[in-house]
C-alpha cells in the first residue's frame, strides 16, 4: 500500500511534508496524520527552509534539486513538493524503507 503522504501526478510524484525547522538535525522524523514529518535545521527566514527542504528531499530521494518544485505552502509547515519524472513505486519503497515499514 502505497505512504498516506504520497500522490502520483502526470508531471511526476507529490509528497506532503509537515516541517518542522530549526532542528538539532536534519531528518525523516514518521508520519504525522497523511504527511511525512521533516526536521530541518534551516531557520524559517527569507526562504531557508524551504530551499534546505528541495535540498534534503533531492538527496533523500537521489533525484537532482532542479526535478523538486516547491508548488503549495511557500510560507505554511505544511509544504507539497513535486518531484518531477519521479516513479511513485520507487519514492514510496524508499522512504517505507526509512520509515522502518
Amino acid at each position: 500500500m502505497t505512504l498516506p503522504c504520497l500522490r502520483n501526478t502526470s508531471a511526476g510524484v507529490e509528497i506532503f511534508l509537515y516541517v518542522q525547522p530549526r532542528a538539532s538535525r536534519s531528518k525523516i522524523a514518521g508520519l504525522q496524520g497523511e504527511e511525512l514529518k521533516v526536521a530541518l535545521t534551516a531557520p524559517p527566514v527569507d526562504g531557508a527552509a524551504n530551499k534546505a527542504c528541495r535540498m534534503f528531499i533531492a538527496k533523500l530521494c537521489k533525484i537532482p534539486r532542479s526535478r523538486v518544485l516547491l508548488v503549495g505552502g511557500e510560507t505554511s509547515r505544511h509544504k507539497r513538493l513535486l518531484l518531477e519524472g519521479a516513479g511513485i513505486e520507487q519514492i514510496d519503497a524508499l522512504l517505507q524503507d526509512l520509515l522502518g515499514g
